[in-house]
């Protein structure tokens, strides 16, 4: 009865099982043909069993060889995951990762993003901040944030020295996620007025305003302010997710994700702009002086499996 196994004899018992014949399996090993012989013979030996018989094309496993390769194919491989499992275990990321979250965390894929993260970094203990989209550039400068999500044009929140000049150091590093198509949406007693309506006969028109950090007031204020116009507010609302339910009670104009618009219109008879839309970016922000942080990288790389 054996009492012990030499792991390199298991490995050319296993390499022989799996190629039947003794010269291929001692090339693959880097070990002469009578090298890996004397390590069979040791094995038959110790357990007492008839590991192979000879054929006509090489050697086969006997019945009772076969059920030992088995065994000993599970030993090398607990051997080599035990080995990933060490490794990880030491290089894996440790900290902390506060992430900013803008709208709706399907659209996002907030929850793909967080399994992605927790499997390429288990050290990592994260901590979600929502709000509006402009918050997130803010929250990098005023390290409150670590990473986040963002709508817009980053190139909006880089101060003005650092813009200026060719290959001037830029604040903020992003990847690009999605295109996003913005419509406006009206409430049916301004259909007449919004259908084939452009951006100078809508700008006339009642709208529901937002904080300067939303997505809708940068995307409108730009464009208008191009226009040399100036949008009709009536309404101020400190929350994106109020807008829609305004314009259902008919207060005024609102602009909102395509898709949205589409559902609204569907669902509760909102009349969408048809003259009109206006695109955008969704993009993933952290500090460029901070972009190979190990904790900003790995959520990057978490972003990157999730999105493509």
């Amino acid at each position: 009865m054996m009492h012990s196994v030499d792991l390199r004899t298991l490995k050319a018992f296993v390499t022989v099982a799996r190629e039947g014949n003794v010269t291929r399996a001692a090339e693959q090993l880097h070990l002469t043909q009578p090298a890996v012989t004397l390590q069979l013979k040791r094995l038959a030996a110790d357990t007492g069993i008839t590991l192979f018989r000879r054929t006509s094309t090489g050697l086969e496993l006997t019945h009772e060889g076969a059920l030992l390769a088995a065994k000993a194919e599970q030993v090398l491989a607990a051997l080599v995951d035990f080995g990933q499992t060490a490794g990880h275990l030491a290089t894996r990321v440790r900290g902390k990762l506060r992430i900013g979250t803008i709208i709706d965390p399907e659209f996002t894929r907030l929850g793909a993003f967080l399994k992605a993260l927790i499997e390429s970094g288990p050290g990592i203990e994260t901590t979600l901040r929502h709000g509006m989209s402009g918050d997130v550039p803010e929250g990098l400068r005023r390290n409150e944030l670590d990473a986040g999500f963002f709508l817009g044009d980053p190139n909006d929140f880089e101060p003005v020295s650092e813009l200026c000049g060719e290959g001037a150091a830029k604040l903020f590093h992003g990847r690009e996620l999605a295109r996003l198509t913005y419509r406006v949406v009206a409430p049916p007693s301004l259909a007449s007025f919004v259908r084939g309506a452009d951006w100078t006969q809508l700008a006339a028109l009642p709208w529901i305003g937002t904080p300067p950090a939303s997505v809708h007031n940068r995307l409108l204020t730009r464009l208008f302010m191009d226009l040399g116009l100036r949008q009709n507010f009536v309404a101020q609302v400190d929350q994106e997710a109020s807008m829609v339910a305004m314009v259902r009670t008919g207060v005024g104009l609102s602009l909102c994700r395509e898709s949205i618009a589409l559902h609204e219109q569907q669902a509760h008879g909102l009349i969408v702009a048809d003259a009109v839309t206006i695109g955008t970016t969704l993009s993933f922000l952290c500090l460029e002086a901070r972009r190979d942080n190990p904790t900003i990288a790995a959520a990057f790389d978490a972003i990157r499996r999730v999105w493509g």
